[in-house]
């Protein structure tokens, strides 16, 4: 079992390099067809007062901006690709809705996996809305690159964030091509309470025997109440055990037009230090 088919979502010039970095070494260790997309913004009508007459002048140069934009990311996509031999092609759309075009979403409905940057931080951030409502809408793993790696290295050791959620479960197993090849895959609880199934202690036991019988050299941890946040737990974790990826679900409920995530969600988004995947 691995991942065939890649869609890298190459936003800005900025992030075409790692992110098409990253998609290569992930497609070579499984032998994947990468699928370059890009979305090229439609450019907003200004108007000029008082009459609000359109600008053409003003829009075309917007537009011509943005088409510049597409062409320097493909270029870029391409001349990586072909360097490494990769089995790829380059998709690229109109569109006035960013990630969340319907061919966009189409896309990655017929992916294995989904990797994109992490993308600028804080609540009003447009990159951050549309990246989690791309989430929301997509229904595969995405896998985000956090800011701080510039350079690729192998996934050695995994830490899942594993709270018995639908979430969790969905996020746990799309990642089984990583958990597979790596060294070691922790399951890890925070604040576990006792259900009618099983102790708060027992908490993940379950699951880590489901992914031993798969051939993979998993451990439990569980964090005591200590009154530190969730988020932070996971986030201590992830740095005293050196971890390479972070596997975990996305929690929140689309309200509108925004996905608004749950804290922990959102503050391990804002604050990235290792790859996450995570699935809905």
């Amino acid at each position: 079992m691995g991942y065939r088919t890649l869609l890298a979502i190459l936003d800005t010039p900025k992030t075409t390099q790692q992110v098409t970095d990253f998609t290569v070494a992930i497609a070579n260790q499984f032998q994947a067809h990468v699928i370059g997309a890009h979305a090229e913004a439609v450019a907003m009508v200004p108007l000029v007062a008082p009459m609000e007459i359109p600008d053409p002048a003003t829009v075309q140069a917007l537009q011509d901006m943005a088409h510049q934009e597409t062409e320097s990311v493909e270029k870029t996509f391409r001349e990586i690709s072909q360097r490494e031999g990769l089995s790829h092609e380059w998709r690229s759309f109109v569109t006035s809705s960013g990630f969340n075009s319907a061919a966009l979403i189409d896309s990655a409905r017929s992916s294995d996996l989904v990797i994109a940057a992490q993308g600028d931080s804080g609540m009003l951030s447009d990159t951050r809305s549309e990246l989690e409502s791309f989430l929301f809408e997509s229904g595969r793993p995405v896998l985000l690159i956090p800011n701080i790696l510039e350079q690729p290295k192998l996934i050695r050791r995994v830490l899942v964030a594993w709270n018995g959620s639908r979430e969790a479960a969905r996020a746990t197993f799309d990642a089984l091509p990583f958990l597979k090849a790596a060294d070691t895959v922790e399951i890890f609880t925070v604040d576990a309470s006792d259900t009618a199934q099983q102790s708060g202690s027992m908490a993940g036991a379950e699951i880590a025997a489901s992914l031993a019988r798969h051939g993979i050299n998993v451990t439990v941890t569980a964090s005591e109440k200590s009154g530190v946040a969730p988020a932070m737990a996971i986030e201590n974790r992830l740095s005293d055990s050196s971890i390479d990826l972070l596997v975990m679900g996305a929690y929140g409920n689309k309200r509108w037009w925004e996905m608004l995530f749950g804290g922990v969600t959102r503050t391990l988004l804002d604050s990235m230090t290792a790859l996450t995947l995570m699935s809905r």
